[in-house]
């Protein structure tokens, strides 16, 4: 990695996504330069070439779910690991250009992600509006500028990079929407606990049996470790074929979540530590009793006892 790509940082452009609004909260965004990217996976493959020391994607929004590009792109190729993540509140606006009134939109776009946080508000002002989804929600505003769409849903701070004006804002479906940004990096030492922690993991089952998945549950569930997020994606090996993408509370240095991740170990043919870092909510866990470190330890130093003949 060159000085200039170890101060480089990724993301999904172009100018104007949420993406680049949520990274540029990160207190050391200031000092790095932000380069866009054309998708998720080029992001990520900058880092993984050398060309760039993190990347910063979304990977989960409280109306859609997990946001599929970057949850594939860290189950498979290159390892990354997960140092930081960020909440950003989510509201869009309508974009168009100057002089277009809500009855001349009959084009609207967006990415993916977006359109069913606005559906309701489509059905109600622009039912016969036709939505053609884009790369991001810049890149639908800029499509607006050039022409293409008549209105783009996008954050109301992308107007003027693309000479477009909110015809509406803080469209909503849902209020307090939320999505959750992550900034990845190399492998590397997880970030150091701060007792707000949360662990990502990718996790593969062996066989398609009955039980299977609750096997895999039963390692967290019988040390106490709660899981914040749990949810499928195809490996592409066929039909029924499917890998966990899991967020459990607490870090990996926590006994009770270090000892779930090697029963996990145990049981499935392979597992993707993804790293621990600390939670953008800054909440704290609830720890069962039984299950904290000190009680751990004591059941340790219990069996040696045993061992040695000293109970």
């Amino acid at each position: 990695m060159t000085p200039s790509s170890a101060s480089r940082y990724t993301y999904l452009g172009p100018e104007g996504t949420f993406t680049e609004a949520a990274l540029r909260t990160l207190p050391e965004s200031g000092t790095r330069e932000l380069v866009p990217m054309v998708s998720v996976p080029a992001a990520f493959d900058a880092v993984r070439g050398g060309e760039a020391a993190g990347a910063f994607a979304a990977i989960e929004n409280s109306v859609e779910g997990g946001v599929n590009a970057t949850l594939d792109e860290l189950a498979t190729g290159a390892p990354l690991m997960i140092y930081r993540e960020v909440l950003l509140p989510i509201a869009f606006a309508l974009l168009v250009r100057p002089g277009t009134a809500l009855a001349d939109v009959k084009t609207v776009t967006g990415h993916p992600v977006a359109q069913p946080q606005v559906r309701n508000w489509l059905a109600a002002h622009l039912p016969d509006a036709v939505w053609e989804s884009s790369a991001s929600n810049a890149d639908g505003a800029r499509q607006v500028q050039e022409g293409r769409y008549d209105g783009a849903f996008a954050g109301e701070f992308a107007a003027s990079r693309y000479g477009l004006e909110p015809l509406v804002s803080e469209i909503h479906d849902t209020a307090n929407a939320q999505t959750r940004f992550v900034l990845v990096g190399p492998p590397g030492r997880p970030a150091a606990p701060t007792g707000a922690d949360k662990t990502s993991a990718v996790v593969w089952l062996g066989d398609d049996h009955p039980g299977a998945l609750l096997e895999l549950l039963q390692e967290f569930a019988v040390r106490g470790v709660n899981l914040m997020r749990i949810e499928s994606r195809p490996t592409g090996g066929g039909l029924g074929r499917y890998c966990f993408s899991v967020d459990a509370e607490g870090h990996i240095t926590d006994r009770r979540v270090g000892e779930a991740l090697m029963g996990l170990k145990r049981i499935c043919p392979k597992v993707r530590f993804l790293g621990s870092y600390p939670r953008a909510d800054e909440i704290r866990p609830q720890v069962r009793p039984g299950t904290t470190d000190a009680e751990f330890t004591e059941a340790a130093d219990w069996l040696g006892r045993a061992l040695d003949g000293r109970i």
